[in-house]
C-alpha cells in the first residue's frame, strides 16, 4: 500500500539580532501597519537606524518587541505608554537573570 501524501517544502531566513530590516519588512513580518510601527518609535520601544523615515532599517530585535507591544495591547488592552514600562521591566528581568547565571558556579 503507498501512501500518496503530497508535502509542503517550507523555506524560511533566519533573522538574527544584527539583520536589518526595512520598514516595510518589519510591518510584513509582525502583521503590523507603518502607523503602529512608527507610534513604536515615537515612544522609544523600537529604535530605527537612519535619519529619514525613507532610510530606516531595524535590527532583528525590533521584531521581538514589535510583536510583544502589539500582544499587549491586543491581548491585555494595554496603552503604548504601558507597554513601554513592561517592556523596560522585562528587560530588566532579562538582564538580572544573565547576571545571576553568571554569578553561579
Amino acid at each position: 500500500m503507498t501512501d500518496n501524501k503530497e508535502y509542503e517544502t517550507l523555506v524560511g531566513v533566519i533573522i538574527d539580532a544584527d539583520s536589518r530590516l526595512t520598514l516595510a519588512q518589519l510591518c510584513r513580518l509582525c502583521a503590523v501597519h507603518a502607523d503602529y510601527v512608527i507610534e513604536l518609535v515615537d515612544e522609544g520601544l523600537i529604535q530605527p537606524y537612519g535619519e529619514e523615515m525613507t532610510q530606516w532599517h531595524f535590527t532583528g530585535l525590533s521584531i521581538q518587541r514589535t510583536r510583544k507591544a502589539r500582544r499587549l495591547q491586543t491581548d491585555l488592552g494595554i496603552n503604548l505608554a504601558g507597554v513601554a514600562v513592561i517592556l523596560q521591566l522585562l528587560d530588566e528581568v532579562d538582564h538580572l537573570r544573565l547576571r545571576i547565571k553568571d554569578l553561579e558556579p
